[in-house]
Formats: structure tokens, C-alpha cells, sequence
């Protein structure tokens, strides 16, 4: 079997103090002692206590914006929802870590909203590359101001945002279905839900491919002398 390493072995130790004590009763003193181990090392490791729970937000971020800068041009909608399996598929094989950091964050306010605002900067890159505003960023920050121009205006950047509101939506309802333990099969059914919302936004805003659109309005003409200026209008013969 293989000795866990220094980072696996102050993991375990915080979440067993956190079931035992409560977070905000935990000290980083507490974890260390409990792991065997110095403050050095568990600031080698961690920034913060908290980040013991969240260690690979920023890396899995970071994974999700490169796999968005190597797709293939065309297909946006498809590009992000390939990235949103790839978040599941990670918690998915965190596997019982992923459901004690849910129990743990679901009990902590603070806690929470760091899930939340990480939801947030997902819903972000995935926003501004469905939109094509910018390329995407080597290493997304929060933190620096985003100043962007849609290039085909704003009914095309609120089609974005809605866009990658509702797929950070459905990986987030077949997640937490999975981590309550009512989804036997969370691969197939985040699949699913991304199916739905990519036929959903697929096709693009504006005019039907065929088919014949009629406006109506009043005038003094009657019908039989308008048909002809009508038909010339829509490119028929008269």
C-alpha cells in the first residue's frame, strides 16, 4: 500500500477534526498536530485551512480553460459542455472527499460562498468564450477587472450569458443529485442535461431558414394592387 503523502495526510486529518469539532472551531495548529506533522509543512502545502477543502479549484480551472483553447473552432456550445463533464468527471472520482467537503460546505456559510463565487468565475469564461469576446485567459483570475465589447451586440452577449448560466445549471443539479446519492449513473445524466441545453441554444438568434414571414399593417390600397409590389419584395415572379 502506498504511505500517504504530507498533503493526503493534513487533508485527512482536517476533515476528521471538522466532523469532530466543527470548521470554525479547527485550528491549523490542530491539523498538524493531529497529522504529525510541522506548521511549515501545512503552509507548504495550503495557504489557508480553508484551502485544505478547496485544493484544486484553481488547477481544475486552469484545466477547463485549456481545454477550451484547444477545441476546435465552430462549435462553442459543444467546446464548453465537454468542459463541464470534465468538472464532473473530477468530482466524480474525488469520490467520498467530494461528498464530505458538500456535507461540510453545506453547514458553513463561508464555505458556501466560496462555492458559490466559484461557480461564478466557470459561468464567467464559459460566458465570454461562447460569446467570443476575448481568447480565453492562461491563468483565469478573479481578481483582474474585465472590461469586454461583444462583437455581434447585446442580444448576443445576453444569449452567452444565459447560455452559460444554464449549463454551469445543469452540471450543478446532476453534481449535487450525485452527492446526495439519488444518481446512480451521474455521467449519463450530466450528458443528458447538457444535450437539452445545447439543442436549446443551438441555433442561432434571428431569421428562420425558410419558411414565409408576413407583417402586417394598414393602407389604403386594395389587396390586388399590393400582391404584385409584395412579390416583388420576396424575389418572386408577378
Amino acid at each position: 500500500m502506498t504511505k500517504p503523502t504530507a498533503r493526503e495526510r493534513l487533508a485527512e486529518a482536517a476533515f476528521a477534526l471538522f466532523d469532530e469539532r466543527g470548521y470554525e472551531q479547527t485550528t491549523v495548529d490542530d491539523i498538524t498536530e493531529r497529522a504529525g506533522l510541522g506548521r511549515t509543512t501545512f503552509f507548504r502545502h495550503y495557504r489557508t485551512k480553508e484551502d485544505v477543502i478547496f485544493p484544486d479549484h484553481d488547477r481544475l480551472l486552469e484545466q477547463v480553460a485549456e481545454r477550451l483553447r484547444t477545441s476546435g473552432p465552430g462549435d462553442p456550445l459543444g467546446a464548453v459542455a465537454d468542459a463541464v463533464r470534465l468538472v464532473l468527471l473530477h468530482y466524480v472520482d474525488e469520490g467520498d472527499l467530494a461528498r464530505r467537503r458538500y456535507a461540510l460546505t453545506s453547514k458553513v456559510p463561508a464555505l458556501h460562498d466560496r462555492e458559490i463565487v466559484s461557480g461564478a468565475r466557470y459561468q464567467r469564461l464559459f460566458r465570454e468564450f461562447i460569446a467570443g469576446l476575448r481568447p480565453v485567459p492562461d491563468r483565469p483570475d478573479p481578481r483582474q477587472p474585465v472590461t469586454v465589447r461583444p462583437r455581434s451586440g447585446e442580444p448576443a452577449q445576453l444569449r452567452a450569458e444565459m447560455a452559460a448560466a444554464a449549463l454551469v445549471a445543469a452540471h450543478n443539479h446532476v453534481l449535487r443529485r450525485w452527492l446526495r446519492g439519488e444518481s446512480p449513473d451521474p455521467v449519463h445524466e450530466v450528458d443528458e442535461a447538457l444535450r437539452l441545453v445545447t439543442e436549446l441554444f443551438a441555433a442561432p438568434p434571428g431569421e428562420p431558414a425558410g419558411g414565409t414571414t408576413v407583417v402586417a399593417f394598414r393602407t389604403g390600397q386594395d389587396i390586388d394592387s399590393l400582391i404584385p409590389a409584395l412579390r416583388r419584395i420576396a424575389g418572386q415572379p408577378t
